[in-house]
C-alpha cells in the first residue's frame, strides 16, 4: 500500500489581546487600577487540523465537533475533555467463578435462558457491547481513547477473566486513572483482582520448602517488560542505549524478577461481602486485593538500579517501595510516552517527538512526574501531530479494527447497540478485551514485511481481516446495517443515516463532502476522480435517491487511503 508524503503545515501562532484600564470609579492618579491580565485568543484552527485532532482524540470525527474545535481552539477543547467524568461500565455484579446450574450455555438455537445467562455473565459479550455504545455516544471521548490504549498496554483478557463483571471492573480502573497520575494507575492495576488472577499475583505465596511454594514471577516480569520500562535501557528520546559492543543494555535480569516476585507475595482476592477474609479467598473481582503478612516473603529484595527493599516490612510497605522504584526509573517516561503516541497518533514518531513528551512525563511544568493528562496534551499538541498535513510519508497508522468501525459509524451519524460492531471487530482480528496473550492483539514492534517501517496494526492485517473490513462496510452502507437482536434487551440494531448526503448539489459536491467528513480532505484527486466516475455511473442507472451516496461512501471507506489514518 503506497503512502503519499506531505509537507508539514505549522500551527498558527497564538494571538493575545492586551487590555489596559484607565482611572475612574474613585481611583486616583496615585493609586491607578492595575492592568487587566492579557486574555489569550485561541489560535485559529483549520477544519483539516481540527478533524485530524479529533481522529487522534476521539472515536470518530463529526461535523459538529470539527466546528466546535474551530470555535474554541485546541487547548480549550482538550481542557473540556479533561473535565468530563469517566464513563463507567455499570449494571454488572459478582458472579461465582464456576457458573451455577441454569447459567451454562448448551448451544441451543435460539438460545434458551441458561445460554443467555452464560453469554451475558460468563463471556465478554455485554462488556464489548458497552465499549462500542460508549465510544459512539458518550462525551468523555479523550478519556475513553486513552483507556482503550491502556487496555492494550496493561492487558487483562477474557481468555482468563471470563466473568463479565471482572472485565467491566478492570476497564473502570483504566477509565478512572487514564488521565490521572501514572503512579496511581500502576498501583490500582497491580492490586486489581482481575489483574491478580490474569498474571498470577493473587495467592502468590512466600517460599516454603515444606509445601513447595515459591513466589510466582509472572506479574513481576510483565509489569516491567510491558507496563513500565521495557526490556532495554532507553535514552530520553526512546532510542536504545547500547553497550561498548553495540548491544542493547538490558533493564533487568533474573535476580530482579525474583526480587519483584518476592515483593508481590501475600496478596489474595478481596473477601466476599459478609465473609471472613482468609488466605486464598474465593475468586472475587470486586474491590482491591488484600494482604496476609504471614504469606509475604520476608527479607530484603533486590530491585531496579541497585535499590534493595529493607527486610521485615509489611506487604503494603514493600509494594509501595517497589512501585516507587518502577515509577522513578528513567525508562518509564519514554516507554509509556512512545506507547501512547503509537495508539493515539502515529506508529513512527521521531525521537524528538518522544523526547518532548517524555520530558512532560518527567515534569508537567509544576514539578509533578507521571501526570498523564499533561502527557496526553503534549502528545496531541506537539508540532509533529498538528497541522493540515502529516509531517512525513510514514506518519500515521492503520486504523485498528475498533477505531475503523467506530469512526465509520460516528462520522456518518450512525447508531448501534454494539451487537454487530463487537462481532465485526472480532472478524477483523480484534475481539475486544479478548487478546490471546498479555502482548495484546499485535506486537508494537511489528514492521511492514520487506521494510523498516514500524506498523503494529498491520500485524493483524491479512486477506481474511481485510475482507472482513470490506464486508462490514458492505453491511452498514449497502444493506442498511443490522436489525435489532431479539435476545438483547433494548436492542436497536445498527444503522447509518446517509440521508443528509442526498442534498448535495451534485456528485462532485457529494464526494467533496464525504472527503471532508471521512478523510479531512486528504483523498487524492485521482482517487476522487475514480469515485466520481463510479458515482455518475450509478446515478445514470438507479432511481434510488441514496444509491450514489452509498456507492461513494463504500468506495471511500474501503479504500487504502481511508484505512491508513494520517
Amino acid at each position: 500500500m503506497g503512502i503519499r508524503g506531505c509537507g508539514f503545515a505549522g500551527a498558527a501562532c497564538a494571538l493575545f489581546t492586551l487590555a489596559a484600564c484607565g482611572g475612574g470609579g474613585g481611583n486616583t492618579a496615585d493609586s491607578p487600577m492595575p492592568a487587566a491580565t492579557p486574555t489569550p485568543i485561541p489560535a485559529p484552527v483549520g477544519a483539516t487540523d481540527a478533524a485530524r485532532l479529533l481522529e487522534q482524540a476521539t472515536f470518530g470525527v463529526t461535523a459538529s465537533d470539527v466546528a466546535h474545535v474551530q470555535s474554541v481552539g485546541i487547548d480549550a477543547y482538550i481542557n473540556e475533555q479533561l473535565t468530563y467524568a469517566p464513563t463507567q461500565y455499570t449494571g454488572y455484579s459478582y458472579t461465582p467463578h464456576t457458573a451455577p446450574v441454569g447459567c451454562m450455555g448448551d448451544g441451543s438455537n435460539p438460545p434458551d435462558a441458561s445460554s443467555l445467562c452464560a453469554r451475558d455473565q460468563y463471556t465478554p459479550f455485554q462488556v464489548q457491547r458497552d465499549f462500542f455504545t460508549h465510544a459512539l455516544n458518550n462525551p468523555d471521548q479523550l478519556r475513553q481513547r486513552v483507556a482503550f490504549a491502556l487496555s492494550q498496554i496493561m492487558v487483562v483478557s477474557s481468555v482468563e477473566i471470563y466473568e463479565a463483571y471482572g472485565l467491566a471492573d478492570y476497564q473502570n480502573v483504566l477509565l478512572n486513572d487514564a488521565l490521572g497520575n501514572y503512579r496511581t494507575l500502576l498501583q490500582d492495576v497491580t492490586l486489581n483482582p482481575a489483574m491478580g488472577h490474569y498474571l498470577d499475583m493473587a495467592n502468590s505465596d512466600e517460599t516454603n520448602p515444606q509445601n513447595g511454594t515459591v513466589p510466582n514471577q509472572n506479574y513481576a516480569r510483565e509489569v516491567l517488560q510491558l507496563f513500565s520500562i521495557g526490556l532495554v535501557a532507553l535514552n530520553p528520546d526512546g532510542t536504545q542505549q547500547l553497550d561498548a559492543s553495540g548491544a542493547p543494555i538490558p533493564t533487568f535480569d533474573g535476580a530482579t524478577i525474583e526480587g519483584f516476585a518476592s515483593v508481590f507475595t501475600g496478596w489474595t482476592y478481596p473477601p466476599l461481602p459478609g465473609a471472613n477474609s482468609q488466605w486464598t479467598n474465593p475468586i472475587n473481582f470486586v474491590g482491591t486485593m488484600v494482604a496476609f503478612p504471614d504469606h509475604h516473603q520476608s527479607g530484603t529484595k533486590a530491585l531496579l538500579n541497585g535499590y534493595t527493599v529493607p527486610a521485615n516490612q509489611t506487604p503494603a510497605q514493600d509494594l509501595a517501595n517497589a512501585l516507587d522504584n518502577i515509577f522513578n526509573h528513567p525508562n518509564v517516561g519514554p516507554f509509556i510516552s512512545q506507547q501512547l503516541i503509537l495508539h493515539l497518533v502515529t506508529s513512527n514518531p521521531s525521537p524528538a517527538y518522544v523526547a518532548r513528551v517524555a520530558a512532560v512525563f518527567a515534569n508537567n511544568g509544576q514539578g509533578v512526574r507521571g501526570d498523564l493528562s499533561a502527557v496526553v496534551r503534549a502528545i496531541l499538541t506537539d508540532a509533529e501531530a498538528r497541522g493540515a498535513a502529516p509531517t512525513t510519508n510514514v506518519f500515521g497508522h492503520l486504523r485498528e479494527p475498533a477505531l475503523f468501525i467506530t469512526s465509520t459509524v460516528r462520522s456518518l451519524g450512525g447508531q448501534s447497540d454494539g451487537v454487530l460492531l463487537r462481532s465485526a471487530s472480532s472478524a477483523m482480528g480484534q475481539p475486544m478485551f479478548s487478546p490471546d496473550t498479555v502482548f495484546s492483539f499485535y506486537p508494537p514492534s511489528y514492521q511492514i514485511p520487506g521494510t523498516q517501517t514500524v506498523a503494529p496494526e498491520f500485524g493483524i492485517d491479512n486477506a481474511a481481516t481485510a475482507l472482513a473490513r470490506a464486508n462490514f462496510i458492505n453491511t452498514v452502507i449497502m444493506h442498511g446495517g443490522a436489525t435489532p437482536d431479539p435476545t438483547v434487551t433494548g436492542s436497536t440494531g445498527t444503522t447509518i443515516n446517509l440521508t443528509p448526503l442526498s442534498s448535495a448539489a451534485n456528485n462532485t459536491a457529494l464526494i467533496a463532502q464525504l472527503n471532508q467528513t471521512l478523510m479531512h480532505g486528504s483523498l487524492p484527486s485521482d482517487a476522487s476522480n475514480i469515485i466520481l466516475a463510479a458515482a455518475n455511473s450509478v446515478a445514470a442507472s438507479s432511481t434510488d435517491p441514496l444509491a450514489v451516496a452509498r456507492a461513494a461512501s463504500y468506495l471511500i471507506l474501503t479504500s487504502a487511503q481511508y484505512q491508513v489514518e494520517r
